[in-house]
């Protein structure tokens, strides 16, 4: 497997064997992250995307950063959306050690819209700062499809195995994700190609929709596109 992560022994491990049984990969119930007022529209959805990735890869080429405390793979994503929805001043270029050029542009949103980046719904239905990888596909995303062709850059794999979830990043030319364990020398942090991740000698790792342990991609709940 891709490495060893962190245990999440949820009343919910049973997910992905009742999902592949129903035939479908969808959440257990529509994603509550935000209403239709406050969804990003298709623009900024696409910006959105954009600083999504870019913060990851920035904590891929620097290492990660101090103010990234839940490190695990659902902690980057909560860190990279919190940092993307962040204005991105020149104060927050310092603090995260990039350079002002090739940028995207800056996300430009309302009040509602900015209180989406640390607004996450529990499996239970509350509000939190904080949330499992379980409860941020099946509580704050949209499935999108089992077939990996059909992902856009800042969906998520999702992986089910019994008592463990766990979630990558499509970032375009790779995937991202975080092993949930990291060490003196190894911060846990690791890149793969969609080809490498096909051909992952544990099957279960695999991203085919022929993998039952292979959940889907899904994009998440605030996005329009």
């Amino acid at each position: 497997m891709p490495a060893r992560r962190r245990r999440y022994r949820a009343p919910h491990a049973w997910l992905g064997a009742l999902l592949m049984l129903l035939g479908v990969c969808m959440p257990l119930r529509a994603p509550a992250t935000t209403n239709v007022a406050a969804q990003l529209t298709p623009a900024q959805s696409q910006v959105f995307r954009a600083w999504f990735v870019r913060v990851i890869n920035e904590q891929l080429r620097q290492g990660p950063t101090p103010r990234w405390v839940h490190r695990d793979c659902a902690g980057l994503v909560r860190f990279a959306v919190n940092e993307a929805f962040k204005h991105h001043d020149a104060h927050w270029l310092r603090a995260n050690g990039i350079d002002a050029d090739r940028l995207p542009p800056e996300l430009e949103l309302r009040a509602d819209q900015r209180s989406l980046g640390n607004a996450w719904t529990t499996v239970d239905g509350r509000s939190s700062a904080f949330v499992t990888a379980l409860a941020l596909i099946q509580a704050n995303s949209e499935f999108v499809s089992r077939d990996i062709n059909q992902a856009r850059i800042g969906d998520l794999l999702f992986f089910d195995q019994g008592d463990d979830q766990h979630l990558m990043v499509w970032m375009d030319r790779y995937i991202a994700y975080h092993t949930g364990t990291s060490s003196k020398h190894d911060n846990g942090l690791r890149a793969v190609t969609v080809q490498q991740l096909l051909q992952w000698p544990d099957p279960r790792w695999q991203p085919s929709a022929d993998n039952p342990n292979f959940i889907g991609v899904f994009k998440l709940g605030f996005l329009s596109r």
